[in-house]
């Protein structure tokens, strides 16, 4: 079957572009290698388009053999003065910029023009460095894209909901080109190929490492540890029992390699009653499932990991600022979610029909002393809408 040459516009990043088209400010999109960033140039560019039929545009995509010659940021600078019209609406779509050494002087650059619009994409989040974001400051909008949520995955597929589709999700992922792979048959070893590629490319490569038995051996530590709280030293504990050279200075640097490369996130551990981060003890979650899945293989028992992680990712996806939350006695909130100064409490569980399980859950909400929203978010349960109060969800609704 031929590939889809059209493309699903994804309005929960439109959205946040929209006001900010035709203004002075410069677009970054950041996020994994293939989460559909170049898809959402694409779509604001037509929408531009539609709003500007007489403008002038320029697009220069740095993974593009033809744009090759491009490798610092003079040849950049000249490459696109060369295709800016004088007195006309410039709008610049940049792709995969990190590519290009100090590139925010070319954009900086191009911004003391108020007839240029700039957009650009990035696939490392550190391609945006303390001194460079404070020379950006005031000047961008960094936009955080993740890979699809289940309810963009259905759209994707055009799937209905199901218990199927949403097995589906926690296998597969939310890896935008999956949809031009109408066989099911062949995601398997897509996902295995955009996984090497990521790792390799942005994480191998980019950084200099040689020890690539060491960074295979922490993946498949943290892609079986999903949602359990960890250290580094811990880790490189269990790495050395497996008889693999390690010290926690050099689990805690990989950890951030592949933070940076965007393939896993953390969870910092917050302490409720004492309104203080934990220094030690956090949580890690993969940023796609699929990749996850690609790694160590998927697993029906992992169920409950994925359901969380798949919470995890929603929540952010959301621009939610996600942390654990410990309270006395051991006990444990999956997640806190913060933004805009409010907070909602959330615990995941693969199911609530047993009665000891729906204590647990809902009366480690009802112990939280402040009236934010809580909420129990579970695989598929059918279950009364509150309980004193506290919202009950199916990750298939989930909001």
């Amino acid at each position: 079957m031929e590939e889809k040459n059209d493309f699903v516009v994804r309005p929960l990043y439109m959205d946040r572009i929209r006001p900010y088209i035709g203004k002075s400010i410069i677009k970054i999109l950041v996020g994994q290698r293939r989460v559909g960033k170049s898809y959402i140039l694409k779509a604001v560019a037509d929408e531009v388009r539609r709003l500007n039929p007489d403008a002038n545009f320029i697009s220069i995509n740095l993974e593009d053999f033809a744009f090759a010659h491009i490798t610092d940021a003079a040849t950049l600078h000249s490459e696109i003065q060369s295709r800016i019209v004088a007195g006309c609406k410039n709008f610049i779509f940049l792709d995969e910029i990190q590519e290009v050494a100090d590139f925010d002087r070319v954009v900086r650059s191009l911004l003391l023009d108020p007839d240029n619009d700039i957009y650009i994409t990035g696939s490392n989040s550190s391609m945006l460095s303390s001194e460079m974001a404070s020379r950006l400051a005031g000047r961008s909008i960094e936009i955080y894209v993740h890979p699809l949520t289940y309810s963009e995955f259905l759209e994707f597929h055009s799937y209905q909901d199901s218990d199927e589709s949403i097995q589906a999700y926690l296998r597969y992922g939310g890896m935008p080109y999956l949809r031009n792979l109408p066989d099911r048959n062949t995601w398997d070893e897509y996902l295995s190929g955009v996984t090497d590629a990521v790792v390799y490319r942005d994480v191998v490569s980019r950084q200099g490492l040689r020890n690539t038995d060491f960074l295979q051996r922490l993946m498949l530590y943290l892609a079986d540890n999903v949602g359990n709280i960890f250290t580094a030293k811990k880790i490189a504990d269990y790495l050395k029992s497996q008889r693999i050279a390690s010290s926690t200075s050099g689990v805690q640097s990989y950890i951030e390699y592949l933070e940076d490369a965007f393939i896993v996130n953390r969870a910092r551990r917050w302490d409720i009653v004492g309104k203080r981060f934990f220094e030690i003890g956090e949580k890690i979650y993969f940023e796609d499932l699929g990749i996850r899945n690609a790694i160590i293989g998927y697993r029906p028992k992992d169920i409950g990991g994925l359901l969380e992680n798949a919470v995890f990712n929603h929540l952010q996806s959301q621009g939610y600022r996600v942390s654990v939350g410990a309270m006395p006695r051991g006990r444990e909130i999956d997640f806190i979610a913060e933004k805009d100064n409010e907070y909602r409490y959330i615990q995941v569980a693969l199911t609530i029909v047993d009665p000891t399980t729906a204590v647990r859950e809902f009366g480690n909400l009802e112990k939280i002393p402040d009236n934010y929203e809580k909420t129990v978010i579970t695989l598929r349960d059918d279950f009364p809408n509150t309980v004193n109060g506290i919202h009950h969800q199916s990750l298939r609704c989930v909001r």
